[in-house]
């Protein structure tokens, strides 16, 4: 592997996705919440100066290209299986969450399966934006979360039912709702919209993989 530091960058990026999970199993909330914050918000940072390094410096390798997506793939994966399991919005995240990681899964199982053909499925802009909507849907659920342990834990206590009436707007005064509210519903509708370019992009990816998935090929 060459070690330049769009690679390095891609490496420090796919280390930081499990780190994601890793807060919440050291640090106590909202500690955990900030500290995935600020990781995923760094690792996404990465992302978009590794690429553009890479092509401005002619750095561009087979490593840096096979890890880059795989980085991406994991950062989300975990982000969103952490959101889901902590957050109390979960049962409205759990729909298009299925969704995300279930098109990731069935895309990269197309790939496989292609092999060397696989070039058919090349990333799309569309694909591109998908990845880029994800991204700010997680780090605005994420804070979300920091606002909700500050308003929960310090204000009303425990209970997902109060948490779930801030959201709806039963307590519009209390210290900490209207950022809880503002973060909650943004990142609820983006990771609806992420889903939906997710479900398009991996259509349209199934779409183009029929032609090589015929039985007399």
């Amino acid at each position: 592997m060459r070690w330049n530091l769009p690679n390095i960058l891609t490496v420090l990026r796919l280390i930081a996705a499990p780190g994601v999970a890793v807060m919440f199993l050291y640090f106590n909330r909202p500690i955990a919440d900030w500290a995935a914050l600020l990781l995923f918000l760094s690792a996404g940072l990465t992302d978009w100066i590794d690429g553009r390094l890479a092509r401005q410096w002619g750095q561009e390798t087979k490593i840096g290209t096979m890890l880059d997506p795989i980085a991406d793939k994991a950062m989300v994966v975990i982000a969103l299986m952490v959101i889901v399991g902590y957050s109390s919005m979960s049962p409205w995240l759990v729909l298009p969450a299925t969704v995300i990681l279930f098109r990731e899964v069935f895309v990269s199982g197309l790939r496989e399966y292609l092999g060397d053909t696989g070039g058919t499925l090349k990333v799309t802009n569309l694909a591109k934006w998908k990845t880029t909507v994800q991204m700010i849907a997680i780090a605005v659920l994420f804070s979300q979360g920091v606002f909700e342990h500050y308003f929960a834990s310090g204000v009303v206590g425990e209970d997902p039912d109060i948490v779930y009436g801030v959201l709806a707007g039963d307590f519009p005064d209390a210290p900490g709702a209207g950022a809880m509210i503002v973060a909650g519903w943004v990142g609820l509708i983006l990771l609806w919209l992420a889903a939906a370019l997710t479900f398009i992009t991996g259509f349209d990816y199934f779409r183009k993989a029929l032609p090589y998935l015929k039985e007399d090929r």
